[in-house]
Parts: C-alpha cells; structure tokens; sequence
C-alpha cells in the first residue's frame, strides 16, 4: 500500500481510504460484524484510513475497526452549523468509535463561501477541540466547485474532501476539469486532499478501470482516495490496484458478474428531473420522492447525470 500525509497536518494516510458508507443503513445495511470483516481484510492489505458521518449510522462498524486497528485514521463529518450543534455531533462521533479524539472532523457537504461563513461557529469549535487534541485536523466536504474556490481563501480549513471522478459525475455546478483546478490550487497551498466518488456513486462501475486510471494519475494532487467497498473480493480488488497491482482476471470476472441495482437515497426531493430523463421508464414519483422499477432499470446512469442532488446510486 502507497502511503501519503494528509496535506501538513502531520497524519499519514494509505492511497485508499475505505468510505463506510455504503454498509450503513442507508445502502447494504450491513451488521457491524459483517462491516469488521471487511475492514480486517482492508487492514490486512494495509489500509490504514476510514471514513464515516454523522448521518451515515456507521459509528458502530467504526468502534469495530478501532478495535482491530487501534491506530486506524479515522475521519467523520458534521452538519452542525452551531456551537452547540457541532459539540454534540463531536461527543456522538467520539462515544461512537470508542476514543477520547478522532483524527479528521469535516463540516459536511459545503456549498459556498457563504455556507462556510454561516458554519463558522461551528468551525471555530473545532479548531478550538483541534487545539485541545480532541480532534487532530479540520476541514469539510464538497460536491461544489464554488465551495473549493472559497475553501482556498480558508488555510485554516487543513483537509478538503472533493468529489472528482473522470465524467464528473455529481459535481453539482461544473466539470471535472473545474473542480480538479480547485483540487490542485488548494493541494499547492498545503491543504490536504481527500478524493470522494472516483466511481461516481457506482455509475462508473463498468468502465472501472478507466475510472480508478483516471484518479490514480492524480497522485499530485490528491493524498488519498475514499471508495465505498461492500464485499471481500471489492476490498481485495481496490487494495491491489491502490497497490500497483494488477489484479487476477479471476477476480475481476467476478466482479463483473455481481448484479448491481439502482439506490435512490433518502434525502430524494421528488423533484422529477429524473423521471423525464430515463428512457426506461423505469422512474416515477411516489409520495414525494423518486422510485425505481428494477425490472426496467437498464443501469445506463442517464438519471444520475440528471438529478440535481447526486442522490442516484448504484450499488
């Protein structure tokens, strides 16, 4: 496994971080049994970086690979906006995974330099738990290219976790070429860069090769790369690639053969784009919200490109 330190902060983290999202509630709803042992296997291979959320619901699976690895980087994120908000999101995360300070603690999925400025209470909280040795490193997450470019007038913001994947896929107000101008502007500056959705929330899946190409080539600007893995042939895949491995044509070929399905997420506003976008009809709005048709669904991704909240997943 390749290793590099998060911007300056001091925390040396493997090329692959492993995203718990996707064995939370909200996707495979996995045990926090089942989500240990993919995080031994990751372990084994060298991983050494986990990210979780607040929202997620994975603080258990994460009290589990802390409990394995108990030097595991672990980097949890927050939609407080307040003083008071922000030190109830830091005790759940702390009393969650079982540790008296956590490595990396991000306001979560900032828009703007407005947004930002309206979570400064809750910033300078963690600066303040930061200084304390509560928490080793702040920042936030992103799917904005307007969020990046007011994060660059932010050095204080020592970590930054974009999404960039090769078609830009739920970037929400540009290109990849965009946000990859403000990935690398902001890794010049000494700030830490953590890459989210090389795969496009599953969308990329068939040209994976490509995709995980793309990102890997990026190894000037980014430190580490966050993908969501949900069974131990996906683990042992990532962690050879991020290695410099080729991976066996045997498990790659079974990869290929897992039946993958359309996620709408939770937080779906119904607002239709969607439906008019997917050739299949495979999409309606029922009770405010998007529905699949799995049996028409042909995974083409054309209602991922459109929806304006990236709430379209495949897993």
């Amino acid at each position: 496994m390749i290793y590099h330190e998060l911007g300056r902060t001091g925390i040396n983290v493997s090329k692959l971080c492993f995203g718990s999202l996707t064995m939370g509630p909200f996707q495979r709803n996995l045990t926090p049994a089942q989500g240990a042992a993919l995080f031994e296997c990751a372990f084994s291979h060298g991983v050494n970086f986990v990210d979780t959320a607040e929202i997620y619901g994975t603080y258990p699976h994460l009290r589990e690979a802390v409990r394995l690895k108990p030097d595991l980087v672990v980097c949890s994120k927050s939609y407080a906006y307040d003083r008071a908000g922000a030190e109830a999101s830091l005790r759940k995360a702390l009393e969650g995974i079982g540790r008296d300070y956590i490595d990396v603690f991000l306001m979560h999925e900032q828009e703007s330099i407005h947004t930002i400025r309206g979570h400064r209470e809750a910033l300078e909280y963690y600066i303040e738990m930061r200084n304390k040795g509560y928490i080793r490193a702040v920042g936030l997450s992103t799917h904005y290219i307007a969020c990046m470019d007011g994060a660059l007038r932010h050095p204080e913001l020592q970590v930054l976790f974009p999404l960039i994947n090769k078609r830009g896929f739920g970037i929400a107000d540009g290109t990849a070429d965009e946000m990859l101008a403000k990935i690398r502007a902001a890794h010049v500056q000494g700030q830490g860069i953590i890459a989210m959705k090389p795969l496009g929330g599953g969308h990329l899946i068939a040209e994976r090769e490509a995709a995980l190409d793309y990102i890997l080539n990026l190894d000037d600007c980014i430190d580490t790369i966050a993908i969501g893995m949900q069974s131990v042939n996906e683990v042992e895949y990532n962690c050879r690639r991020f290695s410099g491995e080729k991976p066996d044509e045997k498990l790659s070929a079974e990869l290929a053969k897992v039946r993958r399905t359309l996620l709408i997420q939770e937080w779906c506003e119904g607002c239709g784009t969607c439906v008019a976008a997917c050739h299949n009809h495979a999409l309606r709005i029922e009770n405010g919200r998007a529905v699949v048709d799995q049996s028409k669904c042909a995974l083409c991704g054309y209602c991922a490109r459109a929806c304006p909240q990236f709430t379209i997943k495949v897993i």
